[in-house]
């Protein structure tokens, strides 16, 4: 999960995730396992399905290619 852009709050959570190799899961089905287990306003605002995270040299997740705001799979 990640910070994105938001004209209001100044930022909200995208959650960025890359499905385990012959798995299938759908955003609504990650959205309803997140409403049971975290507060509301920490619930992503969207969801963006990628084939890998993109890496740093230092095997750090690249997050500044998603600060731009551009979501796919809103919720």
């Amino acid at each position: 999960m990640i910070a994105v852009p938001h004209p209001r709050w100044q930022e909200r959570p995208l959650l960025v995730v890359t499905k385990a190799p012959g798995k299938d899961v759908t955003a609504a089905e990650l959205m309803t396992h997140l409403r049971a287990r975290i507060t509301k306003w920490w619930l992503p605002d969207a969801i963006e399905f990628i084939d890998e995270m993109p890496i740093t040299g230092t095997n750090k997740i690249r997050k500044v290619e998603y600060a731009r705001g551009s979501a796919t799979t809103s919720c």
